[in-house]
């Protein structure tokens, strides 16, 4: 379950990352197309659940208003020096964002699929790189250190399918609009 990135914010930390991708080939780099923010990972789910996972994930959206938000800095799980996953940050409204997480994990709770990530606490984030093997990634946190994105406005959350095997595709089977503010 994630939200979408505008493609103008899209495109600005494509050109900040497209210097930095010749130089780190060791890495498995994200395209502009995989970008979202994951508000829950749920793992394998069934379609019969599919059916009852969306009308939950339509009212719990529903209940939250859009957010302002924006992609910035970089940072990298679980630690710089010895990294699997390279990202940017989210910026603007993160506590509406956890928020909402919290609301979509309750809703997969309440449709029998418990978040994979359940526990942890919610780090948005969007994921640019990921590293067969814990990698150094230091300069390419201090490059993008300083980036900041142009605010947009997220207007809904996805239920994406992520398909892994060979090239990874992702496949949106829901939008679900947040709440628009009074007029």
């Amino acid at each position: 379950m994630g939200a979408g990135v505008p493609d103008a914010a899209a495109g600005e930390l494509d050109r900040a990352v497209a210097q930095l991708r010749p130089g780190r080939p060791d890495l498995r780099w994200t395209g502009r197309d995989a970008w979202h923010l994951t508000l829950a990972f749920l793992g394998e789910v069934d379609e019969s659940v599919v059916a009852r996972l969306t009308p939950r994930l339509t009212r719990a959206a529903a209940r939250h208003p859009c957010l302002s938000l924006s992609l910035g800095g970089a940072g990298a799980f679980p630690a710089p020096q010895r990294a699997r996953v390279l990202w940017t940050g989210i910026q603007g409204d993160v506590p509406g964002l956890a928020a909402l997480a919290a609301s979509v994990g309750a809703g997969a709770r309440r449709a029998g699929v418990p978040p994979a990530n359940e526990g942890r606490s919610f780090r948005p984030h969007l994921t640019l790189a990921r590293c067969r093997a814990p990698a150094d990634v230091r300069t390419l946190v201090e490059a993008l250190s300083g980036f900041a994105g142009t605010p947009w406005t997220a207007t809904g959350i996805y239920l994406i399918r992520s398909r892994l095997t060979g090239t990874p595709r992702y496949e949106t089977l829901a939008a679900c609009p947040l709440r628009k503010p009074p007029s």
